[in-house]
């Protein structure tokens, strides 16, 4: 079995992605290394059930490792308060112990809200990432935090709780509907705009050999994770540059809410995708970039096939002030201050504090038309 390692190097919570084909009808052993003798909950949703359920039982059920299931529905309204109390509930009900684990199976949406319930339930139980998606892959399962959506916006509800393993199988990311797989795409290519110019490029002239799977697809997924467990072992909490991963998030997160989650109109990784060409675009406008940086990543993304301007949504969005006003709850804010990652190029991103929000609306307004 070829696998990549990628450490995460946090002292005595380091923990190890491993990234490869066919780990998941090794996750039982893989598992065990980890937290020998621990009893398990399996969270995951339907569809991935369906798919991969079955693969990852028969790993445990071969090394005697007990388990309960905890099934939900898809998608990005399952990550509330009333599905994080049916996992606790369920967790609970199985009489898990505090040194037991939690093993989300899944994508972002399962990673996050099982990694919230293993940080509050008896206080902090162990857990594990086995990400379905390759949006989940790169960066969801990556650098422990979890949490679920309020009304008033994304992730707003939530913990650090860092992973014990996470479990990259690359081979499941063949079952993906291909619309899936392109958002995922956005933050792959989210890291080279971050800091890794030459990445991109890369992607840029490769990017139909990650689709296809192969070693290209590996060595996408094992570069992303670097990048971000790089940015993770230097600020595990937020509270410096690991802002930058939330390249294109801050209006992405907004284009969320203005379409109430709702994943017919718009996935995680699309808003990511949108978000980043308005982050550039805005740069633009701010003469911190030029406009051919901001064409270059509009290219990209158009060729992949990802969504790029708020036209590219289906159905009506609000206006730019409800549209501000989603940004302000964004978790960035201080103050009431705005944070936005900005860049002076690709590859060169960087955390813009206090922007004036009257700039913001400004171009939120011209972006609505465009």
């Amino acid at each position: 079995m070829n696998m990549e390692i990628v450490p995460v190097s946090l002292g005595e919570r380091t923990y190890d992605i491993r990234i490869g084909g066919r780990l998941l009808e090794q996750a039982g052993d893989e598992i065990a290394k980890v937290l020998p003798g621990a009893r398990v909950a399996i969270v995951t949703d339907e569809n991935v059930a369906r798919a991969h359920l079955a693969a990852l039982t028969g790993s445990l059920d071969r090394i005697g490792t007990q388990y309960a299931v905890i099934t939900l529905p898809p998608g990005e309204r399952t990550k509330s308060f009333a599905s994080l109390q049916q996992v606790v509930d369920g967790i609970l009900s199985a009489r898990l112990e505090r040194g037991d684990a939690v093993i989300a199976l899944g994508g972002g949406v399962i990673g996050d809200l099982a990694g919230f319930a293993a940080g509050i339930v008896r206080r902090g139980m162990r857990f594990v990432q086995i990400p379905t998606s390759l949006l989940a892959q790169v960066d969801s399962s990556v650098g422990g935090k979890t949490g679920i959506n309020s009304e008033h916006g994304k992730n707003l509800v939530g913990v650090f709780h860092q992973p014990q393993l996470v479990l990259a199988d690359t081979g499941v990311l063949d079952t993906l509907p291909e619309r899936e797989f392109r958002a995922g795409y956005a933050e792959v290519a989210k890291y080279g705009l971050i800091d890794r110019p030459d990445f991109f490029a890369w992607l840029e002239g490769n990017w139909r050999e990650v689709f296809s799977g192969g070693p290209a697809r590996t060595r996408a997924i094992a570069e992303s994770c670097r990048a971000k467990a790089d940015v993770v072992a230097r600020d595990e909490f937020e509270t410096g540059d690991r802002a930058l991963l939330n390249l294109g998030h801050t209006f992405g997160h907004a284009l969320e809410a203005a379409t109430g989650y709702d994943s017919a109109r718009l996935v995680h990784g699309e808003g990511v995708a949108i978000g980043m060409a308005l982050a550039h675009r805005f740069s633009s406008r701010l003469n911190l970039c030029s406009m051919d940086d901001a064409l270059r990543v509009e290219t990209h993304l158009r060729a992949v096939g990802l969504p790029w301007r708020m036209s590219d949504i289906p159905g009506g969005l609000p206006d730019a002030e409800r549209l501000l006003s989603y940004i302000a709850q964004d978790k960035k804010v201080s103050r009431g201050e705005l944070t936005f990652i900005l860049t002076h190029g690709v590859g060169k991103s960087f955390i813009a504090k206090n922007v004036p929000s009257s700039e913001v609306l400004s171009f939120l307004d011209v972006s609505l038309k465009a």
